[in-house]
């Protein structure tokens, strides 16, 4: 969606990256239930380019020059920032970065690539990170759009825990729109919308949860914009106080640049959309002395393993260290193997040496529960495993013993 966006306001490497990936309106925009209208588009743009222009533009007053863009997705940015001189890390899924990279490195001044940077992680896996960034220098601006929205509250503490991390070891600082991201959402549309302000937002709503196979603005760093905001905002910074982490409000209409998707709307639109930026903020977020209130130790990279056996067609499967975006593949691909090769009934998961799981690999659980009629039982549960199953509602879904 990102990249289109952008190149539908004129962003030519964007364009160019377009044509490369051969993506269309249609995929990129529409959803399997709703279709975007011209409000609703004039709004994602708007949205897509104040986030995406203003972080650069906040990273350079506070003038640090090693930027983290995680996650990078497919937008031209590391073409924009080598060109400046700043040294760039793309980090996203190990399938986007193998579509992307070839692409946007196209695009770049050979002389500058050595600037660039891409890798696949997993934002919870705090060993990815830190093998990613291995090699950076100087203080980082470690910047997340439209990441927090996708995360439960234990993958965001993971993520927060990971980002500390890294700022104790680099220094620099966390950047992100996510936060007050549904508030800048409604005070954008309210003056596109008019009349028409609930209609839209559900068919926005609508759109993005279709878009993705978890439930979105689920924790509790997504500011909400009901009931008081005030004080979600403060449950939102006493969250981050419990992962050793403070954040300062940067108001956005301070930093924004003028932006081309404000051409098409009216300018009374333009003007009150510029006004209401006043009330919305990026946050810069840093370490603090503090330790982390919360236990981590379950969150620890281990090295993932797993061991299968078919006995009257029932898979045993022993799930050992972390099951995330970056090993989930493998475990379905082992599923395939072996469903391929007998007749499967049931599935019982040895969970005593599972770290951790993530949407990914719940997805993975849910694809063998489909196609096991007599379904997928975990046993051996942690009390870290547990809390996610029961923060996503899996352990409802699947047979769970101790």
């Amino acid at each position: 969606m990102t990249v289109f966006q952008l190149a539908s306001i004129g962003d030519k490497d964007a364009a160019e990256i377009v044509e490369k990936l051969n993506l269309t309106f249609e995929e990129t925009q529409n959803s399997a239930t709703s279709k975007t209208s011209p409000e609703l588009m004039a709004l994602n743009n708007i949205m897509l380019e104040t986030r995406y222009r203003t972080s650069v533009a906040i990273a350079q007053h506070l003038g640090y020059h090693t930027f983290v863009d995680l996650p990078c997705g497919y937008t031209p940015r590391a073409k924009t920032l080598s060109q400046k001189g700043i040294t760039y890390y793309g980090l996203d899924l190990p399938a986007a970065i193998a579509e992307a990279e070839p692409a946007i490195l196209s695009l770049i001044d050979e002389d500058k690539r050595s600037a660039v940077h891409f890798c696949g992680v997993d934002a919870t896996n705090g060993e990815s990170l830190k093998k990613a960034l291995k090699d950076a220098e100087g203080p980082l601006c470690i910047t997340t759009e439209g990441l927090l929205m996708y995360f439960s509250d234990f993958e965001a503490g993971a993520l927060c825990d990971n980002i500390r991390m890294l700022l104790k070891e680099h220094g620099g600082y966390w950047l992100t729109s996510d936060s007050e991201a549904s508030l800048q959402y409604l005070l954008t549309l309210q003056p596109i919308a008019g009349d028409r302000f609930k209609e839209i937002l559900m068919q926005s709503l609508n759109r993005v949860q279709d878009k993705s196979d978890v439930s979105v603005g689920k924790n509790a760093l997504n500011v909400s914009a009901r009931g008081d905001t005030a004080q979600n905002m403060k449950n939102a910074m006493m969250f981050l106080a419990s992962h050793g982490l403070k954040a300062e409000r940067i108001i956005i209409a301070d930093h924004m640049p003028e932006l081309k998707s404000l051409s098409n709307v009216t300018p009374d639109q333009a003007q009150t959309i510029k006004q209401n930026m006043q009330k919305c903020a990026f946050w810069k977020i840093t370490a603090t002395d503090t330790a982390a209130a919360v236990d981590t130790a379950d969150l620890k990279s281990k090295s993932f393993d797993m061991k299968a056996s078919v006995v009257n067609g029932t898979l045993n499967l022993c799930l050992k260290g972390r099951v995330d975006t970056l090993t989930a593949p493998k475990m379905l691909e082992m599923f395939e193997r072996v469903k391929a090769e007998h007749k499967l009934s049931s599935a019982v998961i040895d969970c005593r040496e599972l770290s951790y799981i993530s949407s990914a690999g719940l997805r993975v659980l849910l694809i063998m529960k489909k196609e096991c009629n007599e379904g997928v039982k975990l046993t051996g549960i942690t009390p870290a495993v547990r809390e996610i199953l029961e923060q996503t509602a899996f352990d409802s879904i699947l047979d769970i013993t101790d």
